[in-house]
């Protein structure tokens, strides 16, 4: 991996719109406790993960006896060591339900199956989905196409095993945040290229598609905001390593360059206006519209990365909630 800075390659950040102001003090306050994500800081980042980012709560997925909570080994990609699967469904029995398969969020380098499911977790203990959530291999230990591939064997596999797990096949859904965004925009592509299985919509949360910073905003942020400039280009790199930003790199491991985008799910998209992430979003939205995918695309005024996650009590945080959340129920509905 090159140890080449952000700085040293694109010079001074240009500018960028100003934080929400009801989001700033947290912002600062995860500043302070979670450093810009390096080589050196890590495994420090790691073990954050794991043990829950600043400012979230732990979540009971339960829900107080709800849901039931099930984790399975199924098999990777051919050759490749077996993946865990986590597998939220209602306890009431039912008919069989929509699905939502997860890829979580961390930059390609850090995270879990656990981090992000809470989104969908009062639609399961309602009895409207399933949720399984895709433990993947981590860069740079395992780079491209690991990732994407583990996610790709374990929709693979739901699909194929939907009558045990409570699951209509004709109704899975693909959702993630962040890295998990990419992940499972690129996953939709190698679903749809490979012809298996039919998804019904992606869900893309400030995504990680373009690994090429050529965009405005993946220049802006220096040494502020959650996924700053550095982040970016360590993850990338990690995932990437020196093919990162040159002309061999897979659509599955950056959507972004994909030239041909017909044929994928109703989409919904979304991203704040100070983050690194907003420009490529806009970008895929209105490609993915112009391949005549339908797409819902929200920009939130003053959102960094993460910023509904980590301030939840903030009006900006509320109102991204609430229209994701109308998204995926008239979705499960559907």
């Amino acid at each position: 991996m090159t140890e080449t800075t952000a700085d040293q390659i694109f010079g001074d950040a240009p500018a960028r719109p100003p934080f929400d102001p009801e989001l700033v003090p947290v912002l600062e306050a995860v500043r302070q406790a979670m450093p810009s994500l390096s080589a050196e800081t890590l495994s420090l980042a790691r073990q954050q993960s794991a043990d829950g980012f600043p400012g979230m709560e732990p979540v009971d997925l339960t829900v107080g006896g709800a849901v039931t909570v099930e984790e399975r080994q199924v098999p990777g990609p051919e050759g490749d060591p077996d993946i865990t699967l986590l597998i939220l469904s209602p306890a009431a029995d039912g008919p069989p339900r929509p699905a939502v398969y997860h890829t979580h969020g961390g930059g390609m380098v850090i995270g879990n199956r656990r981090l992000g499911v809470e989104m969908f977790l009062d639609q399961v203990a309602a009895g409207n989905a399933v949720v399984v959530s895709v433990e993947y291999r981590l860069a740079p230990e395992h780079p491209d196409p690991a990732p994407v591939e583990d996610c790709y064997a374990g929709l693979v596999w739901t699909a194929k095993n939907a009558a045990e797990l409570g699951i209509d096949p004709g109704r899975i859904m693909i959702a993630g945040a962040s890295a998990g965004g990419g992940l499972a925009a690129g996953t939709a592509l190698l679903a749809r290229d490979r012809a298996f299985p039919r998804l019904s919509h992606q869900i893309l949360i400030c995504p990680m598609l373009d690994d090429r910073f050529e965009t405005h905003s993946s220049r802006m942020l220096d040494d502020e905001g959650v996924w700053d400039r550095e982040a970016n280009l360590f993850g990338w790199t990690a995932l990437l390593g020196e093919r990162r930003g040159g002309p061999d790199v897979s659509p599955y491991a950056a959507p972004a360059r994909a030239t041909d985008l017909t044929g994928l799910p109703r989409t919904y998209i979304d991203t704040g206006s100070a983050e690194t992430f907003r420009d490529e979003t806009l970008t895929y939205a209105r490609r993915l519209s112009e391949a005549g995918v339908s797409v819902d695309l929200h920009m939130w005024g003053g959102g960094f990365h993460g910023f509904d996650l980590m301030a939840g009590h903030a009006a900006v945080s509320r109102a991204s909630v609430a229209t994701r959340d109308e998204f995926v129920r008239r979705a499960l509905e559907g």
